[in-house]
């Protein structure tokens, strides 16, 4: 009986080892299809790509030369504390070796250049929805901002949330939808919108809840409450939605000038959002996101 008891105790345990070793490396790999070998980047609009995807907020700590892009402040998480990393083209801090197809992969697949899961505090569950010809673009205008020799903070968290290989399992959970699909009942620019805020825009990796996982639970953009396993962001869908009685004018209004209907003003990761983010959007990109979050109110409290 012992000896059957220790044969099937070191059969779980090499099957264990098996897994970890062989199998779970090999989750959450799958990179889209799109070969973005053959497109060419604008840097002009990839410096508007950079807005539109919110990307200085968590990448820049400050504003000055020396600091833009080369690093972001600390995201504190129920999982630990991660900072952005240097974007800037400095080739060995930053992203300077890598290709097109590699940062295209980053950015939508959540891949290092060395094949490795990037952690998922990088929003690529979002990304992965993103525009080939956006994401190349916005790699084209990263080429031309200044290298800046700093090396990127290491992150802190604890295992299990440290092991990259477990990310593999995190992916396949989470990332459902790898595009988005044009409505067709819809016009352009409620299309627009939808690709803006489901995809570039990022706002349901604040604005919808998680659990313990960090995966999402409950409705898309139905509010992430403070002590829950997600950033804490109100609803901005549904029955609780803090928009629901908002026009479009005041969803325009407030992601321009940060100023909401009753004169209050935004607070928190939302200041910075629209100070770096949608401040800097166009008027047809603004009245886009406004049109598709309208939509997302219900009957009932629109």
């Amino acid at each position: 009986m012992f000896r059957l008891i220790t044969w099937v105790l070191g059969l779980g345990i090499a099957c264990a080892l098996f897994g970890y070793f062989v199998i779970l490396p090999q989750l959450g790999r799958e990179k889209s299809d799109i070969d973005v070998t053959a497109l060419k980047g604008d840097p002009e609009r990839g410096a508007y790509v950079l807005r539109m995807a919110g990307c200085v907020t968590c990448h820049s700590d400050g504003q000055g030369e020396a600091t833009f892009l080369a690093g972001g402040p600390a995201l504190k998480t129920p999982f630990g504390t991660f900072y952005g990393p240097n974007i800037t083209p400095d080739p060995d801090h930053g992203i300077g070796r890598m290709t097109n197809q590699e940062f295209f992969d980053a950015v939508t697949a959540g891949l290092r250049p060395d094949g490795t899961h990037y952690f998922p505090a990088f929003p690529y569950a979002s990304y992965v929805k993103m525009d080939g010809q956006d994401v190349v673009d916005l790699k084209a205008y990263l080429d031309t901002v200044p290298a800046v020799s700093k090396a990127a903070r290491r992150h802190e968290i604890a295992w299990p949330f440290s092991d990259r290989s477990l990310v593999g399992g995190w992916k396949l959970l989470a990332i459902k939808a790898r595009s988005i699909v044009p409505d067709a009942g819809q016009d352009n620019a409620w299309n627009r919108g939808m690709y803006l805020v489901e995809g570039a825009g990022h706002c349901g990796e604040c604005h919808t809840d998680r659990n313990l996982l960090g995966l999402p639970r409950g409705p898309a953009h139905g509010g992430s409450p403070k002590g829950s396993f997600s950033s804490g962001a109100p609803s901005i869908a549904g029955a609780k939605s803090v928009i629901a009685d908002w026009t479009h004018e005041d969803i325009t209004f407030y992601l321009e000038n940060g100023l909401k209907p009753d004169g209050d003003v935004s607070g928190g990761k939302m200041t910075q959002v629209i100070d770096f983010a949608t401040s800097h959007l166009t008027g047809d990109d603004l009245d886009a996101i406004a049109r598709y979050l309208l939509s997302l109110q219900t009957p009932a409290t629109h």
